[in-house]
């Protein structure tokens, strides 16, 4: 009756069934996994936000396959002062509901069923549901670390087969929170031009660093490339759910995949019009939240490192932007054992490290966004147990 695409595996892993017991036990307990901006003990105008939602255009339809020419304007606008500016023109920005219809935008363009997308490990879980529903195929190109991440390029190279058609980047990568580095981003797109791949640049975490800018991919030209982000992350605010796509490379590519996109779009017309009207308005206040959070996560991951000086057994693996730390740990059990360990006997919630593929045991991540004084004693209870 269902079809195959859905036929993912349903039951509640033990990690979560676990932390669902707790909860309706009424365990108090300390999340050191917080994501969600909305929820954190962030400061925002409520008031700013709302009247930016009633703009009068917002009564008005006028469907745009692309978005909204003001909406563009307004993304067009954020790269332009970035760091590390980038030109991107109006005609090249795609709006969507979210950076997973995003992505959805571009297997659907590139992609036959059964064809190949190549994904970063470790990584984000969702990429995997976000293929099998457009009927596409995933294999995971590894990411190694050596004082610092970076990108395999044997294994990448040796997956490239027939049936490949791009190439995923997470720049920050969730959860490593390492960038593509400048020689990295010219020897992949090298790489994808000779074998005639895209490459699908996922930025949500671009603005998060603790160290220089980095570039966008948002310019990108050495082959078709297809950059994401979105007010989510850019903004605190996925609630209001807006993303965008950018396509860049070189101009008959580009101009061919604008051309289709612009059919897939169409075809959807998904972004409402009050939220496209306010893109403006809310862009120009992400400065505020960015400000809050930065000053955050430089302060956990201050504390961090604070702590683990007195952790015989415990380390760090370096970060340079997103979210988000990783943990090396002594692997004396498995990482679901030790993270349901840790919820049960000293009230701490952590992810495990095969959430994000890790290859192994021994690693633990936790959120940056955690509110503070949540963090300080979190962790402190992590490497009373684990350091």
């Amino acid at each position: 009756m269902f079809s195959k695409r859905t036929e993912w595996n349903l039951e509640t892993n033990r990690f979560s069934a676990a932390l669902e017991r707790l909860r309706c036990e009424g365990k108090s307990l300390l999340d050191l996994t917080v994501s969600n901006p909305t929820t954190s003990g962030f400061k925002s105008d409520e008031g700013k936000i709302l009247q930016s939602l009633a703009e009068g255009t917002a009564l008005q339809y006028s469907p745009e396959p692309r978005g909204l020419r003001s909406a563009r304007e307004a993304v067009r606008g954020y790269y332009a002062t970035l760091p590390c500016a980038a030109s991107v023109a109006n005609e090249q920005i795609f709006l969507t509901t979210s950076t997973s219809e995003g992505y959805s935008y571009a297997f659907r363009l590139l992609c036959n069923p059964g064809e190949e997308v190549l994904v970063p490990r470790p990584g984000y879980p969702l990429f995997e549901f976000l293929a099998t529903i457009q009927d596409v195929s995933l294999a995971s190109y590894p990411l190694i670390y050596d004082h610092g991440w970076h990108l395999d390029w044997y294994s990448l190279e040796s997956m490239i087969n027939e049936r490949t058609r791009a190439v995923v980047v997470v720049h920050p990568n969730n959860p490593t929170g390492s960038f593509v580095q400048p020689g990295e981003r010219e020897r992949l797109g090298e790489l994808c031009a000779k074998h005639g791949l895209a490459i699908i640049a996922d930025e949500v975490f671009l603005d998060y660093r603790f160290g220089p800018a980095v570039a966008s991919f948002v310019d990108h030209q050495q082959c078709l490339t297809f950059t994401l982000s979105g007010l989510s992350k850019v903004c605190g605010l996925p609630q209001m759910k807006v993303a965008w796509m950018v396509v860049s490379g070189p101009a008959p590519a580009q101009k061919e995949a604008i051309s289709r996109l612009e059919i897939i779009a169409d075809t959807y017309l998904s972004l409402n019009t009050p939220v496209q009207a306010a893109m403006p308005e809310l862009l120009n206040m992400r400065h505020r939240f960015q400000e809050q959070l930065n000053s955050r996560l430089r302060n956990n991951l201050d504390e961090l490192d604070r702590r683990l000086q007195s952790s015989a057994s415990c380390r760090r693996l370096e970060v340079v932007g997103g979210w988000y730390a990783t943990l090396r740990v002594p692997a004396t059990q498995s990482d679901e054992d030790l993270a349901i360990s840790l919820m049960e006997k000293h009230g701490v919630i952590v992810h495990p490290g095969h959430f994000f593929d890790f290859p192994a045991d021994g690693y633990l991540v936790v959120s940056l966004m955690t509110p503070e004084e949540d963090f300080r004693e979190g962790i402190k209870r992590v490497l009373g147990i684990t350091g």
